[in-house]
């Protein structure tokens, strides 16, 4: 079954000292296009998560929100640099050797000096992070998926009773175009009747050749047929398990294309009137497939 575009997920994992919390919601659009937004620190993770996505989301614009919170005291570490330490210490006593000034090193001033010493976090293993925060990633995913799947199934059941009320309009159309020949026929002999005297005879070779052409004029089977097998294909579509939103897409296009063709040619206000209905459907199911993935 197809899934909808827009759909909401959380999930939450710990470890290492940090405990993630991903959310992710998303909304229709025409293409595959993720927002992800993550710590600074973590920035290196964006593409890892870009694929997960990829690998069960096929078209919708998705904004992922990772929060992350530290559960543990951050261990830091003090380095010290200690050549320009001495760097610092041999020219103090050039400078007082030149001012004849004394001088004695002091390594608690030593240390205060710019860039002497440097306080550090302890580096983090990023493969182990990403075990912790991918399983988060999955967790939010499949509850969004659940909530896709959800939506979908309500969506496709829209869908599949308004292709079934087109099958039965374009039933009605049928009907009314089988008989729209012969009442063609039955109105054009009794005009022709009232305009010839009664001596006359009616040429009834050439009233049948004028009903001939009217009847190819008008003739519709051949978009009745095409209607049809879209129909036919866009149940199919919706009853499979691949992505079917720009495939129904085109049907649907194709389908609008068959009964303005049908509207056009029909010369019967019971079938226009029903091109009406048809039509109406038709936008219906377009507003809705925009939702589908």
């Amino acid at each position: 079954m197809a899934n909808s575009m827009s759909g909401f997920g959380r999930g939450e994992a710990s470890g290492e000292g940090y405990q993630f919390t991903v959310e992710l919601k998303s909304v229709n659009h025409r293409f595959f296009e993720a927002s992800i937004r993550l710590p600074r620190n973590m920035m290196s993770f964006e593409e890892r998560i870009r694929k997960l996505l990829q690998a069960k989301i096929q078209r919708g614009r998705i904004d992922v929100f990772v929060n992350v919170k530290e559960t543990e005291e951050k261990k830091r570490l003090v380095k010290v640099d200690k050549e320009l330490a001495l760097s610092y210490d041999k020219t103090l006593k050039e400078l007082a050797l030149a001012l004849k000034t004394p001088y004695e090193t002091d390594i608690y001033r030593l240390v205060t000096l710019p860039e002497v010493l440097d306080v550090e976090d302890e580096e983090i293993d990023l493969e182990h992070i990403w075990e912790i925060l991918s399983s988060a990633v999955n967790e939010a995913l499949n509850g969004y998926n659940t909530m896709r799947q959800v939506e979908g199934e309500k969506l496709i059941h829209d869908l599949l009773k308004r292709l079934d009320r087109i099958s039965t309009i374009k039933d009605q159309i049928s009907t009314f175009s089988d008989s729209m020949v012969s009442d063609y026929q039955g109105r054009l002999r009794d005009r022709i009747q009232l305009l010839l005297s009664e001596n006359t005879v009616l040429d009834e070779a050439r009233l049948a050749n004028e009903v001939a052409i009217f009847a190819d004029r008008v003739s519709i089977t051949e978009e009745l047929v095409r209607l049809q097998s879209h129909l036919d294909q866009g149940s199919h579509t919706l009853q499979g398990i691949e992505p079917v939103g720009r495939k129904l897409d085109f049907l649907v296009q194709e389908m609008n294309r068959e009964i303005n063709t049908i509207g056009s040619k029909a010369n019967n206000i019971n079938i226009a009137q029903l091109v009406v209905e048809v039509k109406s459907e038709l936008e219906k199911i377009r507003e809705q497939i925009q939702n589908l993935e």
